[in-house]
């Protein structure tokens, strides 16, 4: 299908952006619309790049104007007198490019990759909306699958609850005859085996509804054994991943919904078997089910509940400090927060069940580890007020830790060897279920916390929060990192691209990973069986370099975070390339093409520009970088006013910019021209930046101040 043809077909908001392309001078959408055929099937990328090709074309595309203006003429109505103007226009227009035909051919190539993005957009699009429905048809199956049960559950409870109230009122007639009878001086044989046959069909009765009961457990089991084992251990995985940037799901909406769902059940049920023990109590006879079978029966149904319960209490937002590294990372005396919540809503226990915080109950018996105490209130009830949708929490918001200086964990059976941002902690809440004779101790706790005493260490801190919630799903491991095993890359790479999406929304490509996958285990066809080691990732160098790959990484990040977060979300920055391709890339390019990535030498992160240019003087083309631009600089000027006002001066000449497209031909002034400043040249507000540190000069050997060839 034709380029043109295809962008007509899109959907509405994809063809708003094709309009939004074509507002504009440089190629009027009735010329691309007249013309698209002859378009589509020229060279225009070569002919940016030769000039002779370049003069042919366009002097072609002049004739094909005049071609579409005559046709125009021929058709005589209304609306081809409009477009007959309009084309007479648009050649006249077009005349600009008589003497840099060139410039021409780079504008309506730039137009054509503009619309194939636009293509890949959509196409983009619908495969995420595909495997957004596979993946919201594979969670509506889920909850679809348990809301059925759900409901199928609640009618047997109800048959139940009818069951019981018939079961009551026919042993009520059988009563009363029986103290009808037992009052009367004489029986007659008649009225014994009236009263016998009463009494068959209520022992079959009790019998029917015990072996009911029985079912109505089992099924209830299953499902509480679905809900715990397998949903509420999903939710707390996609909870591990969300903490460390993943883009999951962490809500506990349905989780709440099923949980007080089964709860009420199971209280009903105790009921029942409560109403039951009653009714026995009243009218009991020989080898009575109700005696033999109630007993078991409510040892099931309270084992079953108080496996409900006990799963039901949560941490729904684990332990983080303001303006932190990111959470699980905690500072002694520093407050911190945290919010645990019961799953079940009970209204009646509204502001009854005191949570109380402590921390490490279960410590290792290591040499060294440290032992905290919690301050502040540490006691809070379970309440409905705190919530927005009316769940019961418990929000801690002013806790702190402090170091026990006694003994100070410097006892213990083993003699293992952690840093202090390896040794992990956990925070521990314990509360009491008191509801209609059911008393249980709830226990819940954090993820592992790492507890850190000066900034200086948070970088190594949050490192070791990831490397823990990418492997590790059993919480209380708090000595994982006494015998961490290597990572998958895959895994690694994938959790490093969570880092970029979370911090300014993109996360790494293929091309990205494999040059980081590159700079730790050579050039590979494949990384896919490549692992990595916990050292390697955060306490090795990598090569050529003093400070390891994390140091390196988030550096980057904290620059993109706070310097480059719109054009690392825009595409506009490559970021993580080899030397050896962006050569590769820029030589097959346009003079004046640039790309952006990141400095691999800069221990706090740096970027900078590479570009491509022709020399004459030697006859060949070179690729050539300036000095990475680090935060220092970025504190003064924002990147965009760097790219647009850096300057070479070569000898004897005015000075200019070299940079004028951005990876693959994108006008620079396209790409960025949203982030400028209005201010411009003498207007600047970072003129005095601009004049002091954006000039380089060049000289005529070709040696450049600052600059790399």
């Amino acid at each position: 299908m034709a380029q043109w043809e295809g962008l007509q077909q899109l959907d509405p908001m994809y063809r708003q952006k094709v309009h939004e392309l074509y507002d504009r001078d440089e190629l009027p959408m009735d010329v691309r619309h007249y013309l698209a055929t002859w378009i589509e099937s020229q060279e225009w990328d070569r002919a940016a790049r030769d000039p002779s090709l370049a003069v042919v074309l366009f002097q072609v595309l002049l004739e094909n104007l005049d071609n579409q203006y005559s046709r125009f003429m021929q058709e005589g109505n209304g609306e081809s007198f409009v477009l007959q103007c309009n084309f007479r226009k648009f050649k006249q227009n077009f005349q600009r490019y008589q003497e840099e035909p060139y410039t021409l051919a780079s504008t309506i190539q730039w137009f054509l990759t503009k619309e194939r993005e636009i293509l890949q957009m959509a196409e983009l699009s619908n495969q995420v909306q595909s495997l957004q429905v596979q993946q919201e048809n594979m969670e509506t199956d889920n909850q679809r699958n348990m809301l059925k049960k759900l409901e199928d559950l609640r009618q047997r409870v109800q048959v139940m609850d009818h069951t019981v109230k018939c079961l009551e009122e026919q042993q009520d007639e059988f009563d009363f005859k029986y103290q009808t009878h037992k009052m009367e001086a004489t029986v007659s044989q008649a009225d014994l085996k009236v009263l016998q046959l009463m009494l068959n069909r209520l022992d079959h009765s009790r019998k029917s509804l015990l072996s009911a009961m029985t079912t109505l457990l089992t099924v209830i089991e299953e499902v509480v054994s679905v809900l715990v084992e397998e949903e509420l251990v999903q939710w707390r995985w996609r909870q591990q991943k969300a903490y460390i940037g993943a883009p999951e799901d962490s809500s506990l909406e349905k989780l709440e919904e099923w949980f007080t769902s089964l709860a009420e059940g199971m209280f009903q049920v105790r009921e029942f078997l409560q109403k039951l023990e009653e009714l026995s109590g009243k009218v009991t006879y020989e080898r009575d089910p109700v005696i033999s079978q109630k007993s078991l029966l409510q040892q099931r149904a309270d084992s079953i509940l108080t496996t409900l319960l006990k799963s039901a209490f949560v941490v729904e937002t684990q332990p983080s400090i303001p303006q932190g590294k990111g959470p699980l990372v905690l500072r002694t005396s520093v407050q911190f927060s945290v919010k645990t919540r019961f799953l079940v809503k009970v209204p009646e226990l509204n502001h009854s069940m005191q949570v109380k915080v402590t921390m490490d109950n279960d410590a290792p018996q290591v040499k060294g580890y440290r032992r905290f105490n919690v301050l502040g209130t540490s006691t809070k009830a379970l309440n409905m007020t705190e919530s927005l949708q009316g769940g019961m929490v418990a929000d801690f918001r002013h806790l702190t830790l402090k170091e026990q200086k006694v003994g100070a964990g410097g006892k213990g059976i083993s003699d293992l060897s952690l840093s202090v941002t390896e040794e992990l902690h956990v925070i521990n809440f314990e509360t009491e279920f008191n509801l209609h004779g059911l008393s249980l101790k709830l226990e819940t706790c954090s993820l592992p916390v790492v507890v850190i005493s000066n900034s200086s260490q948070q970088q190594s801190a949050w490192a070791s929060v990831l490397w823990f919630n990418m492997l590790c799903r059993d919480h209380k491991n708090v000595l994982f990192f006494a015998n961490t095993t290597p990572a998958p890359w895959p895994q690694v790479g994938e959790m490093l691209s969570w880092q970029f999406l979370s911090a300014a929304g993109r996360g790494l490509d293929t091309h990205q990973l494999d040059t980081i996958a590159q700079k730790l285990f050579g050039k590979q066809q494949s990384y896919d069986k490549c692992t990595l080691s916990w050292a390697r990732f955060s306490k090795e160098n990598v090569p050529d370099n003093s400070f390891s790959l994390w140091v390196w990484l988030d550096g980057i990040l904290c620059l993109v975070k706070a310097y480059l977060a719109d054009l690392w979300k825009d595409g506009s920055v490559m970021g993580f390339i080899s030397k050896g391709r962006e050569r590769t890339l820029l030589k097959k390019k346009m003079d004046g093409t640039f790309l952006l990535r990141f400095s691999e030498s800069i221990k706090d992160g740096g970027i900078t520009f590479s570009w491509v240019e022709s020399d004459l003087r030697v006859g060949k083309r070179d690729v050539r970088s300036v000095q990475p631009f680090t935060k220092t600089d970025m504190t003064q000027i924002p990147f965009v006013e760097i790219i647009r006002n850096f300057q070479i001066l070569e000898v004897g000449n005015v000075p200019e910019n070299p940079l004028r497209y951005l990876y693959p031909d994108i006008p620079k002034d396209t790409a960025f021209g949203k982030y400028y400043e209005e201010g411009s040249g003498e207007d600047s507000p970072y003129i005095k930046y601009i004049k002091t540190k954006l000039m380089f000069v060049s000289d005529s050997s070709g040696a450049s101040v600052e600059l790399h060839g």
